[in-house]
């Protein structure tokens, strides 16, 4: 049975979830309970899965109240007209189910999971026991290539046809701003180089975010492909296209549950690359006793799962392991990062050598791996390109492409913002700088959402520190903000001077 209902627009989120909402004893007199799924139907080709919850204010006798989640994405309008009808349970359910008592999986049931997930036909509540389910037994590598699969047959793909090659960092590392280096510097060489980075979730600062300073990365697919084909590369924001869309709601549900990440994220990684066609792909993985991955032997299983199953898409895929310990250039928060990043662009006197060795090193391994050069050349083209301008150059093409202002200076992303400086109780050697403490401090100063706060680093491991001298600076937009991240930074030991 299908019942019929107007559509009321109401400014609420949920955090992901389709969330619909009706008066109470008329969904009774339906037989419908909150927390029911109900398919909502405009038109033939126009439906979705949501959950209903109830209101006695909020809609009136006739109406339904539709959250943002749902009247965004389908572009619902107040007075449209929607069609309600129960939804019974998916396969899915079946799927998870057999693999909670230890079974292993089929492409097509793991499929039915993702492609539920994707289409909100699996709450947070199944979707958590899909997550909880490879503990009682690991996908093994076939699973693995399943989950890929279908994480990125379920959403857009770029299908550019022509060959590409592509970067990634597995993140956890502050700075760390390679990629809006690497991207210039390989299409500045006339190779195919299109990048989707993600947000931040519990970081200072993503990818994204970062770029953000400089252009709009909230592009739609077409335009997207459009700056593809101008500049040969892209730096946009994944959320903003239906790329693999059901990797944000598996990392929602897996990050209260502190579960082990790694299997997660090399699906994740990969089928993001998969979804724009990738051909070749270098994987930045840091190691460290404060970064995602702790030690080496786990990096080197890591990075094994990454090449077995990227063969099996055919990419060649080379993952380049290092030892972290501090952050990657001296910039920690959004408008801090893409400071670093044109000062090594833009050739600035105060560049971070750090952040500039390793962007090349990792664009150098690309070149190679796409067998551009001489192995051992890569480095030497990819140091030339920053250093003649060329990086720079492409980099601006991409900024205007993508609607930003390409002649902005490096020193003027963070200008006019409020600082505070943290100076050395006594003289001696930098022996630990915390990660962990750095994106504490940094997340109270209001990074990543308010672009202008982070922190700057004036110190490296094993520096010798004169007493009073600078450590590092907090910046913030406002000075709440910053009161709260000098609160933070009285209360976790950043920097270890001994």
């Amino acid at each position: 049975m299908r019942i019929y209902y107007k559509c009321k627009k109401l400014d609420f989120e949920s955090g992901g979830e389709s969330i619909m909402v009706m008066r109470e004893k008329e969904a009774e007199n339906h037989g419908i309970m909150p927390g029911d799924r109900v398919v909502l139907k405009w038109s033939r080709n126009k439906s979705l899965i949501a959950i209903v919850q109830f209101t006695n204010s909020k809609v009136d006798y006739g109406e339904i109240g539709l959250f943002k989640e749902i009247w965004e994405k389908r572009k619902v309008d107040d007075e449209d007209i929607v069609g309600i009808s129960i939804y019974s349970r998916p396969e899915s359910v079946k799927a998870i189910n057999k693999k909670l008592v230890g079974k292993k999986l089929n492409y097509k049931e793991i499929y039915s999971i993702i492609a539920d997930i994707s289409s909100d036909r699996l709450g947070v509540i199944e979707t958590t026991y899909y997550v909880a389910s490879s503990f009682v037994r690991p996908y093994d590598n076939q699973e693995l290539y399943y989950l890929v699969k279908a994480m990125a047959e379920c959403g857009d793909k770029f299908n550019l046809r022509v060959p590409a090659v592509d970067k990634h960092s597995i993140g956890g590392i502050p700075g760390n701003r390679t990629t809006m280096i690497v991207i210039p510097t390989i299409a500045s060489l006339g190779l195919y180089i299109p990048k989707t980075s993600s947000r931040a979730i519990t970081a200072p600062s993503g990818t994204a975010d970062t770029m953000e300073v400089l252009a709009p990365v909230k592009l739609e697919l077409d335009k997207i492909k459009q700056v593809i084909k101008k500049t040969k590369a892209c730096l946009a924001w994944g959320g903003a296209i239906n790329m693999a869309p059901a990797d944000d709601k598996i990392i929602k549900v897996s990050k209260p549950l502190a579960l082990e990440p790694y299997d997660k994220m090399i699906v994740s990684i990969l089928a993001k690359h998969v979804a724009v066609g990738a051909d070749y792909l270098v994987i930045d993985l840091p190691y460290g006793s404060t970064a995602k991955v702790h030690d080496l032997k786990t990096a080197k299983k890591i990075a094994k799962k990454f090449v077995d199953i990227s063969k099996r898409f055919k990419i060649k895929t080379e993952v380049v392991i290092s030892r972290a310990e501090q952050p990657v250039g001296s910039g920690i928060g959004p408008a801090l990062e893409a400071r670093d990043v044109l000062r090594v662009l833009q050739r600035h006197k105060l560049r971070p050598l750090d952040l500039e060795k390793k962007s090349v090193n990792l664009a150098g391994r690309l070149l190679e791996l796409k067998k551009f050069c001489r192995k051992g050349q890569g480095k030497i083209i990819a140091y030339e390109q920053i250093k003649n301008g060329q990086a720079w150059k492409k980099m601006q093409q991409i900024i205007t492409a993508q609607g930003g202002k390409a002649d902005i200076k490096a020193d003027e992303v963070a200008l006019g913002v409020l600082n505070y400086e943290i100076h050395a109780p006594k003289a001696g050697r930098v022996k630990m700088i915390d990660n962990k403490a750095i994106k504490e401090v940094s997340v109270n100063l209001g990074a990543p959402q308010e672009k202008l706060s982070g922190i700057h680093m004036h110190c490296r491991l094993r520096d010798r520190i004169k007493k009073g001298q600078k450590l590092f600076t907090l910046y913030a937009a406002k000075q709440d903000r910053l009161d709260l991240g000098i609160l933070s930074a009285k209360n976790n030991l950043v920097v270890k001077v001994g």
